[in-house]
């Protein structure tokens, strides 16, 4: 496994997670489908390696739409997430 300097990677991400999105410009946010990620690695390294390759791993581009990722601090998964609220369109 690549040597990474976790304390840095933990560091950008926090860095990272704390910027206004009023703050970000279009133009100097990564294009996510311009990252290239060899999955012939672990899926730690990968994540490690998308962390490293892009500038901000919570805000980036997908087909020059800006998308803002954010996780809770909670025991609920996306899934649980996703299925509740079909539920609650569905009644």
């Amino acid at each position: 496994m690549k040597k990474y300097n976790i304390k840095k990677l933990r560091e950008k991400l926090e860095h990272c997670r704390n910027v206004n999105l009023d703050d970000v410009k279009l133009e100097d946010v990564d294009e996510l489908t311009s990252i290239k990620i060899d999955r012939r690695k672990s899926s730690e390294e990968r994540i490690l390696d998308f962390i490293m390759k892009v500038k901000n791993p919570y805000i980036f581009k997908i087909n020059g739409r800006l998308v803002r990722i954010r996780f809770s601090d909670t025991d609920k998964t996306a899934e649980d997430c996703l299925t509740r609220v079909l539920e609650n369109l569905y009644r």
